[in-house]
């Protein structure tokens, strides 16, 4: 498959099933010595391969490429394994970490996929400065990060993975939220 066509069909997941809203989130995938990544404000509904921006790995993102640019090219640098990465706002995943402390999955599956998921504080007016080299070095050691209050990266070999990774971390913290909320609201009989 066309890794654009790919791409496109992910991101439209992420809105599809509640992962972003209708303009948020961003993607990219490796391609040989390039990316290829959503333009800055791409609509989820609407947005169709011819679309994304090719960005050098060794240079500066092109005109119109998402803000997380040379976030994406960071991660890429760092992890030479890595083909494809993804930005969500899965409401779970960022409740459940607005805290600021790592999510440690209380479910099998979470367990079974993640020993803990890092939760990195960044304000918001040194993101674009610090979110970078941040975000790749934890991306280098783990499948997923947070950034507290803004969102999930989640880095991968394949964007399906990468999507894998986003999904079962979003219900592993649905599954925690649900948990706690089940707990405040449960009698004590004793």
């Amino acid at each position: 498959m066309d890794p654009r066509l790919d791409l496109v069909r992910h991101y439209h997941w992420l809105r599809q099933y509640g992962l972003n809203d209708s303009h948020s989130g961003n993607a990219s995938v490796r391609s040989n010595s390039d990316y290829w990544i959503t333009p800055s404000g791409a609509c989820a509904d609407t947005l169709e391969a011819d679309a994304l921006l090719r960005c050098p790995l060794d240079g500066e993102p092109t005109a119109g490429a998402s803000l997380d640019a040379p976030l994406h090219r960071a991660v890429y640098a760092k992890n030479p394994q890595a083909g494809a990465v993804l930005h969500s706002h899965g409401p779970y995943s960022v409740a459940t970490t607005l805290n600021g402390e790592d999510f440690i999955p209380l479910d099998f599956e979470g367990q079974y996929y993640f020993q803990r998921i890092p939760v990195l504080d960044i304000a918001y007016q040194d993101y674009l400065a610090h979110a970078p080299e941040r975000v790749a070095a934890t991306l280098a050691e783990f499948p997923v990060v947070v950034v507290r209050g803004h969102g999930v990266y989640a880095c991968a070999d394949t964007l399906n993975l990468a999507y894998k990774w986003t999904c079962s971390f979003e219900l592993s913290a649905k599954t925690a939220w649900l948990a706690a909320f089940s707990e405040r609201n449960t009698p004590d009989t004793r």
